[in-house]
């Protein structure tokens, strides 16, 4: 299934039914009377975040979502039945906004949210409702309300515990798929990982959602590369995993890059806490390690691990660290953590 984070949608709301002008005919009642129903209220339309999803690939091949319009009402006091409501079910995560994609609508980050996107019409008045001491036979009804009409961006961000960050061919993927059972592409050139992925990792009984993201280089939040893009997915983390190559020929410099690129996106990614290691530390012997090591220590601010995915040096560690700080984050805001 391929990967989509962002779609665009047009929705409309069912119009109200119209009210009905209708008169009685009974037996022994000498001059009837009105007795037109009202009309029904035109469906709404809703969204709602569903267990099982996880890309926006159905808004792809179906952009126009109708509900239908409220039943027009009858005689003999009959009101019409509301119009059907129509539903877009998304994944966890989803937020939806207004058509200049800047205007928050809301945001779904938990099962079973739902929000109306658009109310339907009311349903229009039957002439029995314009009866008077004067007017004892109205011969008028009012149609339905029309819907509301518009469209709205979808914009998904992953719900992960962790996040991984790193320049292109950093190991985030190979770390991925070391400690959790996803099975991301990893080849040796830059930019192999094209779309966010998610795993499960554990840990000491303990677990935690790990999202993984494009690398990132150079001038990345103006476009450059696959850009920024796709930083939105770990805007929600608690915490973050940079790794930087050992086979950097400046660790610190690599460091730095990213942490400019994080900077620049704003959203509060600088400022999350942070676990970084010196990945891929299996390719250097160990005055590498070291000349590798001091260089990263200079530029971060802590202790750097030492890590390889390939031989697991390092990953229990790595793993340790970020469930610390998730469990930190977590009490601080009075979220349980799970055994």
């Amino acid at each position: 299934m391929k990967f989509l984070d962002q779609a665009k949608v047009h929705i409309r709301s069912g119009d109200g039914g119209a009210g009905s002008v209708s008169f009685r005919r009974e037996k022994f009642i000498e001059f009837g009377g009105p007795d037109g129903g009202d009309g029904g209220r035109g469906g709404d339309v809703w969204i709602e975040a569903v267990d099982g999803l996880n890309t926006l690939i159905d808004y792809r091949y179906q952009q126009h979502f109708k509900a239908k319009t409220g039943t027009h009402g009858m005689g003999r006091n009959m009101t019409g039945g509301k119009g059907a409501d129509v539903t877009l079910k998304v994944p966890v995560g989803t937020q939806a906004y207004e058509d200049d994609n800047e205007t928050l609508i809301c945001d779904l980050t938990r099962v079973g949210q739902r929000f109306r996107l658009a109310a339907g019409g009311n349903g229009g008045f039957g002439n029995q409702h314009f009866k008077s001491s004067t007017n004892r036979a109205p011969r008028r009804a009012n149609p339905g309300l029309p819907g509301e009409e518009k469209s709205i961006w979808l914009r998904l961000k992953l719900i992960a515990d962790a996040g991984l960050v790193g320049l292109p061919n950093a190991g985030k993927s190979t770390f991925l798929a070391a400690v959790t059972a996803a099975k991301p592409k990893i080849a040796d050139y830059p930019f192999t990982t094209l779309h966010p992925g998610l795993g499960v990792a554990r840990i000491d009984a303990r677990e935690f959602v790990l999202a993984d993201i494009p690398g990132l280089i150079e001038g990345a939040h103006e476009g450059v590369g696959i850009g920024d893009r796709f930083l939105g997915h770990i805007e929600r983390t608690r915490v973050l995993l940079h790794l930087v190559s050992a086979r950097e020929e400046s660790p610190g410099k690599a460091y730095k890059a990213v942490r400019r690129e994080l900077e620049a996106y704003g959203h509060g990614l600088a400022d999350k806490p942070q676990v970084v290691a010196l990945s891929q530390a299996d390719t250097l012997d160990e005055a590498g390690r070291k000349k590798a090591l001091a260089s990263l220590k200079r530029a971060a601010v802590g202790n750097p691990i030492l890590l390889s995915a390939a031989t697991g040096e390092g990953v229990q560690a790595a793993l340790r660290a970020l469930m610390s700080e998730i469990e930190a984050a977590r009490a601080a805001e009075g979220t349980e953590v799970p055994s």
